[in-house]
């Protein structure tokens, strides 16, 4: 196989919303706590097709693994970490080594992009837009467009950090871990899409969707560029009317590249449970703060000046330490919060919402042990309320000081300027605005009525974004259910989740189209941590799912969301009992 491997290894060098519901709605058929079964999503009329036979395709993957980790070798040996600034070449060099491979499998497109922000950093790597076409014989209006974003920079990473073997070293261990930075966030994700189309070819199965393949390499350091870029080439098709017909037509001539994209899907995120697959409803949004205090000209010797001047550092400590009541208070992380009217728009949590959680694949002990490691002092210790801490409740944690020595050895100083950095994760309903102003305020008073400092203080929230949500019962949703079920046997849990990907929200509302959190990754793969893996069975379990979901899309039928050319339905439509009432929600009558 290694043969093989090297010889084919290829080494080259409209219509969703964000809703502030926090649960999930109960489709038809799923009574109680139980969980929604696919059979009773109803999304309206599908295709009455049978379903392609895909499993020669899941026998050529399995055959094909030591192929697939020799490619994820290959991109993880390449250190596109783009928090390091000289490191930013490797990042174009990954991406150039991705456009080359789908130029390889035959796409129709593969365009790399500059960086909207490029003038203003030129380090900054080009997007890269890949198009597969359709190969069915179908009306071209009838072709259903699925558009999957992916990352391709990794987090910083050293041997020293911790880590058990070379990170930028793929290597396997003997359970089937394939340790490596990048190897679950998000290059091995990202790049079984190729691999799925390569698939395709090798067994000449047609593609029944059009695929694009949007891939950046600046998400792990804040997608620099990547809105800008999103809102541009989400430009509407021109419509016009056509009187003698009746009819509105759509013009894409010049409309952006995302404008005729039905489905988004995102695979950045993970499971739940080291073995249980499921899809992403919710993630929380985040706003981080900056609380800057200014002294002296110039930092100072402790022993020489120190009891004569009021000092930074010591009166930041103290503004910090209000922002949240100590343990010995009692009550959860959220509870402990002290800024006021944080909590006001909170949904409160229902009797159905706490059934939901039993039906889950989550092991509070194993989450303990292996997820956040033992030495971790745990708050709450049931399912539910571990869930709930980590997914529907807002956090604020703190995370450094700049300016405060943090070298090995002893430095006796007084630092001139210090910088407090700390983050609030949002939950539904909570606007980010709103919370700048709570938390700047909050501190401003703070800072005179409790800390009674004679420097100044300037806060202020550095970025922010809201929380994101989606449907499970939109057809997006449930043709990825459908293909996790032909793949695992079992359905898919539904699940939150407590960290953010601010590019669901940009997609979903720049384009007003459905996004679908779609994980291939395992609850312990480590992203961002030291031995980041990822599994060997989940590397081609995740090119079968994608393979599966782009035929389950196919399957479905109705207008296309992008060629949309109706209003949302009215309030007393949705009103009315028949059709329209299990629309709500959606903004589209194309949907239904």
């Amino acid at each position: 196989m290694k043969g093989n491997a090297a010889a084919e290894g290829f080494t080259p060098m409209q219509k969703s919303f964000s809703m502030g519901a926090p649960l999930p709605p109960k489709p038809p058929g799923a009574g109680g706590g139980e969980s929604p079964k696919i059979g009773d999503l109803n999304i309206g009329s599908m295709r009455d097709l049978k379903a392609a036979n895909l499993e020669p395709l899941y026998d050529l993957v399995d055959a094909r693994e030591e192929i697939y980790v020799q490619r994820l070798r290959e991109a993880v040996a390449i250190k596109g970490v783009s928090a390091w600034v000289d490191h930013r070449p490797k990042i174009v060099e990954m991406i150039h080594w991705a456009k080359t491979w789908a130029e390889k499998l035959g796409c129709s497109e593969a365009t790399l992009h500059d960086n909207p922000k490029l003038g203003e950093d030129p380090t900054l790597p080009p997007i890269l837009c890949v198009t597969f076409d359709c190969e069915l014989d179908l009306p071209p209006e009838t072709v259903r467009t699925v558009c999957a974003y992916g990352h391709l920079d990794v987090q910083p990473a050293k041997v020293e950090d911790g880590w058990d073997t070379e990170p930028f070293v793929l290597t396997e261990l003997a359970d089937g871990r394939l340790c490596g930075r990048g190897a679950s966030d998000d290059k091995g994700p990202a790049l079984s899409w190729l691999w799925a189309v390569e698939a395709h070819r090798k067994l000449k199965l047609k593609l029944p969707v059009r695929l694009k393949l949007l891939f950046e390499g600046m998400e792990e350091y804040g997608s620099e560029g990547l809105p800008e870029f999103v809102a541009r080439e989400s430009r509407r098709p021109k419509r016009r009317v056509d009187a003698k017909k009746a009819e509105i037509l759509l013009n894409f001539k010049d409309a952006g590249w995302l404008a005729d994209v039905d489905h988004f899907v995102i695979s950045d995120n993970q499971w739940l449970s080291k073995t249980t697959p499921c899809l992403t409803y919710g993630l929380r949004g985040v706003a981080y703060f900056e609380a800057i205090v200014s002294g002296p000209g110039q930092d100072l010797h402790s022993g020489v000046y120190g009891g004569s001047v009021h000092e930074p550092m010591s009166d930041l400590v103290h503004l910090l330490g209000t922002l949240r009541k100590p343990p010995k208070a009692g009550g959860m992380h959220h509870e402990r919060i002290r800024i006021p009217g944080i909590l006001d728009d909170v949904p409160p949590v229902t009797d159905e919402e706490r059934k939901m959680y039993d039906t889950l694949d989550f092991d509070p002990a194993q989450y303990h042990a292996q997820d956040v490691t033992p030495g971790a002092a745990m708050e709450g210790d049931t399912k539910e309320a571990i869930l709930m801490a980590r997914w529907r409740w807002p956090t604020l944690s703190i995370h450094g000081i700049e300016g405060a020595f943090a070298d090995p050895g002893a430095k006796t100083v007084i630092p001139r300027r210090v910088s407090g950095k700390f983050s609030l994760r949002l939950v539904p309903d909570m606007e980010p605005e709103k919370i700048s102003a709570l938390v700047c305020d909050y501190a401003t008073k703070a800072w005179a009525e409790e800390v009674g400092s004679p420097y100044d203080l300037d806060v202020k929230c550095i970025h922010a974004g809201p929380a994101w949500s989606s449907r499970t019962d939109h057809p997006n949703y449930v043709a990825a259910s459908r293909a996790v079920e032909r793949v695992y046997k079992k359905p898919p849990d539904l699940t939150r989740e407590g960290g953010s990907i601010p590019v669901a929200n940009w997609l979903q509302d720049a384009t007003g189209i459905n996004v679908l959190l779609l994980p291939t990754s395992a609850s312990n793969d480590g992203a961002h941590a030291q031995n980041e893996k990822w599994d060997k069975r989940n590397l081609t379990n995740a090119i079968k799912i994608l393979s599966t979901y782009l035929h389950e899309i196919s399957k479905l039928v109705g207008p296309r969301p992008a060629l949309c050319r109706c209003d949302p339905p009215t309030p007393e439509e949705l009103a009315t009992p028949g059709f329209f009432s299990f629309a709500k929600g959606f903004k589209c009558k194309c949907e239904i």
